[in-house]
């Protein structure tokens, strides 16, 4: 039987769950997905799968070789694409993940100008505020807001960005300006919290070292977007990325405070694995939104969706 073959059913079943979801996805029946897996642990000589009336689960051995699996797969792929599509040809399935608010504003809404340059290239798409594991959960990319410093990946900057605090004018009138961290302590602070309810402080440079600051407020939550409201609401203040709210201080609905102790560097960056090859689809959805958010105008909304043309060919 095809190695080839044996290792894709092998990953279909373990991201599907079940026989039956991955044997429609393959067009085969569930019978010939377990023969598939059969013959793959067979050669092996190990047990990969844990198989019940209650479902499907990974052995230890085969969680290892799940990882190893989905690398050499998209290694094959992409050898396949370059050699017999050419290198200008952008084809396959692009899996992307990036932080909530951020993809449903500046990621996925730019998918449909992207596909029409590539409608061989199908994009799929998970907006989540958790920092999820590429390799493991099967992502092609992320994107990612902050620093990276996992070095199993490779991290290209997409555009500079801060955290700072803001508020309403409003609000600022009503409370005052904090003029040192410590005084955030007499503020209202819409802050993210984790699960339980338990708040993140927020992080800031003072004297050339990073310092978390704990605050709190009357109203937290687990989305960022719902705080965002609030603060635009002038209810308290918050803890934003300079991304968001770029539009808002042009046109003065919103005010920055302590910029003085802001971390310089959150910037936006796109993420992959360390690879032998990068592919194709990889590299020119990351050169598109380069492109796309270093446009003047972009971050005050100035440019429309989608009207971004770049060139696409191999540098």
């Amino acid at each position: 039987m095809d190695r080839y073959v044996e290792l894709r059913s092998f990953v279909l079943v373990a991201e599907k769950g079940s026989f039956a979801a991955a044997s429609l996805v393959e067009g085969v029946t569930p019978v010939v997905m377990g023969r598939r897996l059969d013959a793959l642990e067979h050669r092996l000589g190990v047990r990969l799968m844990h198989r019940s009336t209650r479902g499907l689960s990974l052995t230890d051995l085969g969680e290892q070789f799940l990882e190893r699996a989905r690398g050499l797969l998209r290694e094959f792929d992409d050898i396949e694409t370059s050699i017999t599509a050419g290198r200008n040809t952008v084809r396959g399935h692009l899996v992307v993940s990036a932080p909530a608010a951020f993809g449903r504003r500046h990621v996925a809404p730019h998918a449909p100008a992207f596909r029409e340059r590539f409608p061989d290239l199908k994009l799929s798409f998970n907006l989540t505020d958790s920092v999820v594991d590429l390799v493991r959960e099967g992502y092609d990319m992320g994107i990612r807001i902050g620093e990276v410093t996992d070095p199993n990946y490779v991290a290209i900057k997409l555009f500079p960005n801060r955290r700072v605090v803001c508020g309403t004018p409003g609000y600022f009138e009503r409370h005052g300006e904090p003029r040192t961290l410590e005084e955030l302590a007499a503020h209202n602070c819409l802050a993210f919290n984790l699960q339980g309810g338990q708040q993140r402080g927020w992080t800031f440079l003072r004297d050339g070292k990073p310092i978390a600051i704990r605050v709190s407020g009357d109203l937290d939550c687990n989305d960022g977007e719902l705080l965002f409201g609030w603060v635009k609401q002038g209810l308290g203040i918050g803890w934003r990325s300079t991304w968001e709210i770029q539009s808002e201080l042009k046109r003065g609905e919103l005010v920055t405070v302590l910029d003085e102790y802001a971390i310089p560097a959150y910037d936006i960056q796109a993420v992959y694995p360390q690879q032998r090859y990068l592919p194709a689809k990889v590299r020119v959805f990351i050169e598109y939104l380069k492109e796309l958010y270093n446009r003047p105008g972009y971050w005050e909304g100035l440019v429309i969706q989608g009207a971004l043309a770049v060139d696409t060919k191999t540098k």
